[in-house]
C-alpha cells in the first residue's frame, strides 16, 4: 500500500508564522461547532467551554511530552447526565419546567438570579471531577502494569469496527446539519452545504502548495459567504454580545450547595465509555501518522492528560473534555500532524473565550456549512477503521472474526441502549466496545476449548474415585 507521509511531522513547526496561524485556525473551526454545542445543550457557559478546551489541550500536550497531535473539546458523552442532574435539582427546589424547554428555562432562572449556578450544576461539576480522577487512577494502573493487556483486549478485529462506529455514529449529525434527514431542510441550505462540501473536496484534491493543507478553513469561509448571499445566517447570535467579555467561570469551593452523591457517582461509569473512545481515537490517529501512541508516549500519559483536563474543566464549571475526531480528520486530510499547530489552536481557543463578538460569529455559522464539512470528516474516520482491518489482514471468512465485527456494527449503529440508572446509560459505541471485547475473548476461549479434553478430565476423575 502506498502510504502518504506527513507534510509537517509531529514535533516540527510550520516554516512561517502566517501558515502556522492559518493551520491552527483550521483546527479551531473543526472543533468549534461541537465544543460550543455542548454548553448550548446543557446550559453551561460557551466561554468557559472554550477556555476549558484550550487549557485542557495544553495540559494534554504537557502530559504527553508534545508527542501526540490531539485536540480536546467538549464531550457529548456527559450531556444526558448533566441535563438530568440540572432538571432534577431545579424540580426538587419547587420549580416547574416545560418538557422540551427545560434548559432554556433553567438558563433564564440563573440569568435572573432566581437560582445559583451551583444549586443547579454543583453535583454535575463534582461528577465531572470524579470522571477526571477515574481517568487518572486508570492511568496509574496502566503505568505500573503496562498496556499489553489493553492490546490483548483490543486487537484489530475489535478496534477496526470501533473506529468505523466512531465515524458512522456521527453521520446523522452531518446529515441533520445539511437538512437531508427526516426533518428536512431548505433549498438554500442544500446549496450552501453543496458549495461547502465541493470547496473542501476540490481544494483537498486539486489545490497545490499551502492551500492544499487548509481545505476546511477555506471551505468554511466560502460556505459562510454563500450562506450570507442566500440569507440563511442567523444574526441574533450577535445580540447582547460585547467585544470583550469574561467567561462565566465557576470555581468549586467558592459557593455552598447541597451535594447529591448519587448524582455525582452516576457520572463515574461514563468514564469507561469515554476511555474506550480515547483508545479508539488514538488508534485512528496512530494509523494516520504511522505511530503507536499506546506505546509511545504511552496510554498512561494520554489518559493522564485527558483526565487532568476533565478534572480542570469540572473545577471551573465547564463540560468534560475528550479527544476530538474532527481534528483527527483534519490531520488526515491536511497531512499536518504538528503538535505546535494544535498548541496554537488551543491558545486561540483560550483567547476566543474572552471575545464576545468572535464567539457570536462562530455560533452564527449555519448548520449546512458545518454539515458540508463533516460529511467528509466523519467519513474519513470510518474509512480509517476499514483500513485497520485491511492492514491487519483480518480474515472475515473466519467465523469468529465475522461474528465479532458484525455484532459490534449492529449494536454500535443500531441505537442499542442499556440504562444503568436515572442519570446514565450505555449506548452505541460504548456498548459495542464492551460487547466486542467480551465476545472476542469468549470466542477465543471457545476455539481453544476441547470436548475431548473435558471428557478425558472427567474420565480421570472417575478413575481416581474407583481406585
Amino acid at each position: 500500500m502506498n502510504e502518504q507521509k506527513l507534510l509537517i511531522d509531529i514535533q516540527e513547526k510550520p516554516k512561517s508564522v502566517g501558515k502556522w496561524i492559518l493551520l491552527s485556525f483550521q483546527h479551531v473551526f473543526a472543533m468549534i461547532s461541537a465544543t460550543v454545542l455542548v454548553p448550548l445543550l446543557t446550559g453551561l457557559d460557551v466561554g468557559v467551554a472554550l477556555l476549558a478546551s484550550g487549557i485542557g489541550t495544553l495540559i494534554y500536550i504537557a502530559c504527553t511530552k508534545g508527542k501526540v497531535p490531539v485536540y480536546l473539546g467538549s464531550s457529548f458523552a456527559y450531556i444526558g447526565a448533566i441535563v438530568m442532574t440540572a432538571i432534577a435539582n431545579v424540580t426538587a427546589l419547587g420549580y416547574t419546567l416545560t418538557p422540551g424547554k427545560e434548559i432554556q428555562e433553567i438558563s433564564t432562572l440563573i440569568s435572573n438570579e432566581s437560582l445559583g449556578l451551583f444549586d443547579v450544576y454543583g453535583s454535575a461539576f463534582l461528577g465531572l471531577m470524579a470522571v477526571g480522577l477515574t481517568y487518572i487512577i486508570v492511568a496509574f494502573i496502566i503505568r505500573f502494569t503496562g498496556s499489553g493487556w489493553i492490546k490483548k483486549l483490543l486487537p484489530p478485529v475489535v478496534v477496526g469496527p470501533m473506529i468505523i462506529i466512531i465515524g458512522l455514529s456521527l453521520a446523522n449529525i452531518a446529515v441533520g446539519n445539511i437538512g437531508i434527514g427526516p426533518n428536512g431542510g431548505s433549498w438554500q441550505g442544500y446549496i450552501v452545504a453543496l458549495v461547502t462540501f465541493s470547496a473542501a473536496g476540490i481544494i483537498a484534491i486539486k489545490a497545490k502548495g499551502f492551500l492544499k493543507i487548509v481545505p476546511f478553513l477555506v471551505a468554511i469561509l466560502i460556505g459562510y459567504v454563500a450562506a450570507i448571499v442566500l440569507n440563511i445566517v442567523d444574526y441574533t447570535a450577535f445580540q447582547g454580545s460585547t467585544f470583550l467579555q469574561l467567561p462565566r467561570v465557576s470555581l468549586m469551593g467558592t459557593s455552598g450547595f447541597t451535594i447529591h452523591w448519587g448524582q455525582v457517582l452516576a457520572f463515574v461509569p461514563l468514564a469507561f465509555v469515554t476511555i474506550s473512545e480515547h483508545i479508539g481515537d488514538h488508534t485512528v490517529l496512530g494509523e494516520i501518522t504511522k505511530r503507536d501512541f499506546i506505546t509511545d508516549p504511552g496510554l498512561h500519559r494520554t489518559l493522564m492528560g485527558d483526565g487532568i483536563a476533565t478534572l480542570f474543566a469540572g473545577v471551573i464549571g465547564g463540560p468534560a473534555n475528550t479527544t476530538y475526531g474532527e481534528n483527527t480528520g483534519v490531520v488526515a486530510v491536511s497531512r499536518v500532524g504538528s503538535v505546535w499547530v494544535i498548541g496554537l489552536a488551543a491558545i486561540i481557543a483560550i483567547c476566543l473565550s474572552f471575545f464576545g463578538w468572535i464567539q457570536s460569529f462562530i455560533i452564527s455559522i449555519p448548520n449546512p456549512v458545518i454539515g458540508g464539512i463533516t460529511l467528509i470528516l466523519y467519513g474519513l474516520i470510518a474509512a480509517n477503521g476499514v483500513k485497520v482491518l485491511i492492514k491487519d489482514r483480518t480474515d472475515l471468512s473466519n467465523m469468529r472474526n465475522l461474528v465479532v465485527v458484525s455484532t459490534m456494527l449492529v449494536i454500535g449503529l443500531g441505537g442499542a441502549v442499556i440504562n444503568l440508572n436515572v442519570y446514565a446509560s450505555l449506548t452505541g459505541m460504548s456498548l459495542a466496545v464492551i460487547t466486542g471485547i467480551l465476545l472476542n475473548q469468549a470466542l477465543i476461549g471457545l476455539e481453544k476449548f476441547s470436548w475431548l479434553g473435558l471428557l478425558t478430565g472427567f474420565r480421570n476423575i472417575f478413575k481416581k474415585r474407583s481406585a
